[in-house]
């Protein structure tokens, strides 16, 4: 009886472990939220309007999103955005200036929130692999501006090469998102 005793509980130990990294998975995005929900990002992956600095005020010319992301009719995005930083850095641009489309709006989601949406294909741009996620981060021009954002603007939280490699072992992992 004590050896079955002995035996079910090295067992149930044995489950434990095995769930303890899947649990631990779940902190794999951690690192990659500290940059995706840093202000160079989510001012952009708004609702309505986009932000601007560091603590997110509204744009300053009321700015709104318009029907494509590319702002309104009166007032495009790249009428002030041009293709790179411009006025000593004080206009930032990139190619293609606009908003994350509204399938990847963040505001207002916690990481795991954000998280799902980075691998759901409905809601990330169709990306149906995390290589096709990395692939996004490593070439769009709009998420390499973050790193280059001129006029004293922060940049995310680590270089862009250490986000690829936390973001290639998150997706490495089943692209596992926190409780």
């Amino acid at each position: 009886m004590m050896r079955r005793l002995s035996l079910l509980f090295c067992i149930g130990l044995a489950g434990l472990s095995q769930a303890a990294p899947e649990k631990a998975a779940g902190t794999l995005f951690d690192p990659v939220a500290s940059v995706v929900m840093s202000p160079r990002c989510v001012n952009c992956h708004q609702a309505e309007t986009p932000r601007q600095k560091d603590f997110g005020v509204i744009h300053a010319q009321q700015v709104v999103r318009g029907k494509d992301g590319h702002g309104s009719a009166v007032l495009h995005c790249a009428a002030c955005h041009q293709s790179s930083n411009t006025a000593q850095g004080k206009v930032p641009g990139a190619p293609n200036w606009h908003l994350a489309p509204l399938s990847m709006r963040w505001e207002g989601l916690d990481k795991t929130a954000v998280c799902q949406q980075m691998r759901d294909p409905a809601r990330n741009g169709n990306r149906k692999t995390g290589g096709q996620v990395i692939e996004h981060m490593k070439t769009d021009p709009l998420v390499l501006w973050a790193w280059n954002p001129g006029d004293k603007r922060s940049k995310p939280v680590m270089s862009h090469e250490e986000f690829l490699k936390v973001l290639e072992t998150w997706a490495d992992a089943g692209m596992p998102c926190p409780d």
